[in-house]
């Protein structure tokens, strides 16, 4: 078992504290020191530029991928010089009528320091990043990889 923690703060400061007047941002603080600003998604009054949760989740599935299919490229020695993901999630009522991000459609981009492996291995690497990465364990979310 192990434990992530996160710090998350919020401060109203001069604002007036009215569903559409209170703020949105605020930070996440890591363990590793790094503070990230973020804010609600802007359709929900946020503040553009911070991460907003959405964002964050997404980015949590592709980076788990990622990380879990450098793993098995690492251990199958097939060495992978480039990872570029553009990861897209979609928010729609799920099954219960509330929204959720119900699928994310990772979009990675892959290259090799030797050749490239056949489609094939490729699918079969990017099938047990996905049964092994740990996010996409914890979620109900569709997770698709086109690659």
């Amino acid at each position: 078992m192990s434990e992530h923690v996160v710090d998350v703060s919020w401060s109203r400061g001069e604002h007036e504290f009215t569903y559409q007047t209170y703020s949105r941002d605020h930070d996440w603080r890591f363990d590793g020191g790094v503070t990230v600003p973020a804010s609600a998604n802007p359709k929900y009054l946020g503040t553009p530029a911070p991460v907003d949760p959405e964002e964050a989740f997404v980015a949590a599935l592709s980076s788990c991928h990622m990380l879990t299919f450098l793993s098995i490229a690492a251990k199958k020695r097939i060495v992978v010089d480039t990872y570029d993901d553009h990861a897209v999630g979609v928010m729609t009522p799920n099954e219960r009528g509330k929204l959720a991000i119900t699928k994310v459609t990772l979009h990675p981009k892959i290259t090799f320091a030797g050749p490239e492996p056949d489609r094939e291995v490729l699918a079969k690497i990017h099938h047990l990043a996905h049964e092994e990465c740990f996010i996409a364990n914890s979620v109900t979310t569709e997770i698709e990889v086109d690659f």
